[in-house]
């Protein structure tokens, strides 16, 4: 018995992935995506395995990866023998994120003290 697969519209795609049809098809030119499949009349169809490489797009994007690393991720993707670059990739970049994270924490509690010294202020005043 052969499951079917379900596929989406661009406009699905773009609804559920949160990205805009441009970027859709922006990723897709870049090789970031990847090629999408086409209908028989050649309109693109998306399917729940690339909704679901969207969403982690969009966590690297979110998170600060610049696009020449996305097009580096989606390729490595697009090959089952890129497991170990695929890790270094993300490694790499999980430590840019360590980082940042670690940078607005200091700005955080910077922010902190001085509401603090102002509440201070006001209620000796």
């Amino acid at each position: 018995m052969l499951e079917t697969m379900t596929t989406y519209t661009p406009a699905e795609a773009s609804e559920l992935s949160g990205f805009s049809i441009d970027t859709l098809r922006y990723y897709e030119r870049e090789g970031i995506l990847g090629e999408v499949q086409r209908t028989t009349g050649g309109h693109r169809v998306y399917t729940d395995t690339e909704l679901g490489l969207l969403d982690f797009l969009k966590c690297l994007r979110e998170t600060g990866m610049p696009v020449e690393r996305l097009r580096r991720y989606g390729a490595l993707c697009r090959r089952d023998d890129t497991i170990p670059e695929r890790i270094a990739l993300l490694e790499q970049h999980a430590e840019h994120v360590e980082r940042q994270l670690q940078e607005v924490l200091a700005q955080q509690a910077r922010l902190a003290e001085k509401l603090a010294w102002y509440r201070g202020e006001l209620d000796r005043g």
